[in-house]
């Protein structure tokens, strides 16, 4: 499969430039499934915060309008969930996952994992740091050119494209970075610690 073209100044996701850019098991769509454990809760871009808090340098909240004021990127990655679909040649937009780890006074040297929390009933889910500040990882508000769908995980949600798509946390509100790792709630019920989708790391912790 051939990429598109993005536009220019956009960070490439090293998974597009793969010739098969299909992971074993996985299946084209060209719809966006919508798919959660709770449904969508409610809040708004007047009501939302993010707070990025653990083991970084100076935790720190943001509001709606003190993200939106924050510099922007554009990533162009394809989207792999656990259910066996994939989308391909998704333009996302928002804040680099780095600059927020800057704007939070950088991240303490025995930080090694992040834990993200959402706003729908106490949902979480883990990742590796390296994964969380991977050059295309990003916290989001828009999707093609459009703002996200609160079905789709807005106003903001997570996006971590080499992983599989339940670690992209919508409706994101927390950014915990910690010393060890910690099961969320789709890992404490069978998933996979890590999740990735080209050694199709579905089910099983295997620690």
């Amino acid at each position: 499969m051939e990429t598109k073209n993005p536009p220019a100044g956009v960070i490439i996701s090293p998974d597009t430039l793969r010739e098969n850019r299909i992971p074993p098991g996985q299946s084209l769509t060209v719809k966006w499934p919508v798919l959660d454990a709770f449904g969508p809760p409610r809040v708004t871009a007047a009501d939302w915060r993010l707070s990025i808090l653990g083991l970084v340098n100076n935790p720190v909240d943001f509001d709606w309008e003190q993200f939106n004021a924050l510099p922007r990127v554009q990533v162009f990655s394809d989207f792999h969930c656990v259910t066996r679909w994939s989308k391909l040649d998704n333009l996302w937009e928002g804040v680099s996952t780095r600059h927020l780890m800057e704007r939070a006074g950088g991240v303490k040297p025995e930080a090694k994992f992040v834990l993200a929390y959402g706003y729908d009933g106490g949902w979480t889910t883990n990742l590796p740091l390296d994964e969380f500040l991977a050059e295309d990882a990003l916290v989001c508000t828009h999707h093609n050119g459009e703002p996200l769908s609160i079905e789709h995980g807005g106003p903001v949600r997570l996006v971590i494209p080499r992983l599989y798509a339940w670690k992209s946390a919508k409706w994101l509100a927390g950014i915990e970075l910690m010393p060890d790792d910690k099961a969320g709630f789709w890992e404490r019920n069978g998933y996979h610690m890590n999740g990735d989708p080209w050694t199709e790391e579905r089910f099983g912790s295997g620690w």
